[in-house]
């Protein structure tokens, strides 16, 4: 019995356990997500700013560029590679 009420006790550890490593994972999980969207955002912003004109400050293009090297390091998409690609082929300006 004291064997059983043992074995009960770790599967409820256990349990518990798991329950608190997995809501830790989804919460970073979230916080990588809304990282990536707030990244993708200040890019599109730039990129659409400046795309008429193709045009851009040095600084925007720096900043541009550290923020595609952050986004791809979280697993974002091709969809921003393209902008990427775009953007390196603008004058960039002083």
């Amino acid at each position: 019995m004291n064997d059983l009420l043992a074995a009960a006790g770790a599967v409820t550890a256990l349990a518990a356990a798991t329950t608190v490593l997995w809501s830790a994972f989804q919460w970073g999980r979230r916080i990588t997500e809304g990282a990536k969207c707030q990244l993708r955002s200040e890019m599109l912003r730039t990129y659409y700013h400046h795309r008429e004109t193709q045009i851009i400050r040095q600084y925007e293009y720096e900043n541009f560029v550290s923020c595609y090297e952050a986004y791809t390091a979280l697993g974002g998409n091709s969809f921003i590679g393209k902008i990427y690609a775009e953007v390196k082929t603008w004058e960039i300006v002083t």
